[in-house]
């Protein structure tokens, strides 16, 4: 069986010990991702549309590091700080998946730093397009 792991280089990753995605087999599950660039400044502050955008890059590049695609996608959840806001991560997530049609939900959550909109985690499972699980 497949075991990948992924690493985004997140401050926490060597002291929480965990991943940016783990797939086992056919299964992948990326961690809550945000808008943190490489440089630790965070992106776009206050700009949920923008950082949604942000974040499902870095979850994409995730999701290829371990030989998945959005494409295999299956389960979105997202933590707003400010769930008025939702809409802009409704509009992003329809652009970013249309015709793949993930379930998702989203609820509201404080999150770790100031103007920092929202966190998404993902749960994907790698598929032909009959359908059948590919290993």
């Amino acid at each position: 069986m497949v075991v990948r792991l992924a690493f985004g280089g997140g401050r926490f990753e060597e002291v929480g010990s965990y991943s940016r995605a783990k797939r086992v087999g056919p299964f992948v599950a990326v961690a809550g991702t945000t808008a943190i660039e490489p440089s630790g400044r965070l992106h776009a502050p206050g700009d949920t549309y923008a950082q949604t955008v942000y974040a499902f890059g870095r979850i994409e590049q995730a999701l290829k590091d371990v030989g998945a695609e959005m494409r295999h996608v299956v389960r979105t959840r997202a933590f707003l700080t400010d769930m008025r806001k939702a809409g802009e991560f409704a509009r992003a997530h329809g652009e970013l998946f249309a015709g793949i049609r993930p379930v998702t939900s989203a609820v509201e959550a404080g999150l770790t730093t100031p103007g920092m909109m929202i966190e998404i985690e993902v749960d994907a499972i790698i598929h032909g397009e009959d359908g059948k699980i590919l290993y």
